[in-house]
């Protein structure tokens, strides 16, 4: 027998309901703010992913390269961001001299220790609205990201936030918290050691025990804004209140990517037996990315959710649809003509908009009835031997076992009546 890679999974038919449910909720949430879907390929050149100015762990050490047939470095990619922005910047999408505000549903690829709710490919929901850098925009797109989380039925959802502030504020703070962490250097994390030189402000995000004591008492961003990046941060909250939107102040909240500037934040929801790590999804404007790409100075801001916690929270939550197979009728027969007949009946309902099922083996009535109540069916259109001779069927309701014999042009409007009552 093969396995699945590891770090994968399956979706099987029962459960691909979920799925759609959380994608149709995707669709309902970006339609409503009038976001539009992009969709970009799963791998990329890799000098879109490697970028000299990130250097995030994600990239450094997650992610799948290899090279093509053509000799040519490749990288699957390990978030959604990056990709649409060379497709922005490809495509010229920056010449409609508008705001693009998109959405993706798409998959990723980090090689990392795969655990409940997160896999080495899993799928990603983002938005990104790229042109505007405003700070009404920043608050519209945390506002539709609480809307979201609240959409699913998920309760006390709450968002944090904090601004790293313009490239000038963030090199004073840099330098501030290098001078405060050097003393504790022996003490770090092998990993903050490491980013202590590469990328301090990402100690901040540790979640070693022994790093997150030492960074209590370190500076704050927030105290090192300027005076243009302290204002864009009032503004925001001021717009965040006016959606009337739930948020706590974090200063300590960086995100894990290398591009972000000015506004970070993260949506939380409370679910009981869920964890310490109750975060659903973050993001944070960037300024640099675009033009990093090949693209004009732009300003832009994202966010991303993963799927599986998303699915892995509305379970602990129990806030998921009943799975349902949604079966309007089920055609049982009798022997090979009735199944002929039987098969002209099936046909026309499903071309009358119904969903319609049957039994393709020679199965008894007894195993055909246990199938259409397994499979949930509304109704049964019964076909035997005097139903053919007839020209009729019997329909049945499953609920009320009410049970007629009607003529065939009669069919659809009685179905119809009987599905109608059961609303």
């Amino acid at each position: 027998m093969i396995n699945k890679v590891k770090g994968t999974y399956d979706v099987l038919p029962n459960e691909s309901y979920k799925w759609q449910y959380l994608e149709q909720k995707i669709r309902e949430i970006t339609k409503k703010y009038n976001f539009k879907e992009i969709r970009t390929p799963i791998m990329e050149y890799s000098g879109v992913i490697h970028r000299e100015t990130e250097l995030s762990d994600m990239v450094t050490k997650e992610t799948y390269n290899f090279i093509d047939k053509g000799n040519r470095e490749v990288t699957l990619r390990p978030e959604g961001t990056a990709g649409v922005i060379r497709s922005y910047v490809e495509n010229k999408l920056y010449a409609q001299n508008d705001l693009i505000k998109a959405y993706y549903i798409e998959a990723m690829f980090r090689y990392e220790r795969p655990q409940k709710g997160r896999y080495r490919q899993f799928m990603q929901f983002g938005i990104e609205a790229i042109g505007s850098k405003s700070p009404l925009l920043d608050a519209e797109v945390i506002a539709m990201s609480s809307d979201f989380i609240s959409s699913l039925g998920l309760k006390n959802v709450v968002i944090e936030l904090n601004s790293i502030g313009d490239v000038d504020s963030r090199m004073k703070y840099q330098e501030a918290l290098i001078n405060y962490l050097t003393p504790f250097k022996e003490e770090l994390s092998f990993d903050s050691k490491e980013r202590l030189i590469k990328n301090p402000l990402r100690i901040l995000d540790s979640k070693d025990s022994k790093d997150q004591e030492i960074v209590k008492n370190a500076p704050k961003p927030i105290d090192y804004l300027s005076d243009e990046s302290k204002k864009y941060f009032e503004d925001v909250i001021k717009y965040l209140e006016a959606f009337n939107i739930v948020y706590q102040v974090n200063n300590t909240l960086v995100r894990g990517l290398d591009y972000y500037s000015e506004i970070v934040f993260e949506v939380k929801a409370q679910i009981e037996g869920f964890g310490a790590q109750n975060v659903l999804g973050g993001g944070g404007r960037y300024e640099n990315l675009v033009s990093e790409l090949g693209g004009p100075k732009t300003s832009a801001i994202g966010v991303a959710f993963g799927m599986e916690r998303l699915l892995l929270a509305l379970e602990y939550e129990n806030v998921l649809p009943n799975e349902e197979d949604n079966l309007d009728v089920f055609v049982i027969t009798f022997g090979e003509n009735e199944k002929i007949y039987g098969t002209k009946i099936l046909n026309g309902l499903r071309n009358k908009g119904l969903t319609v099922d049957i039994e393709f083996d020679n199965k008894s009535f007894k195993a055909q009835l246990k199938k259409a109540i397994n499979k949930n069916a509304k109704v049964l259109v019964i076909v035997g031997e005097d139903e053919v001779k007839n020209n009729t069927v019997t329909i049945k309701n499953t609920k009320t076992e009410k049970q007629v014999t009607v003529e065939n042009q009669k069919i659809y409007e009685t179905i119809k009546n009987e599905l109608e009552n059961l609303k």
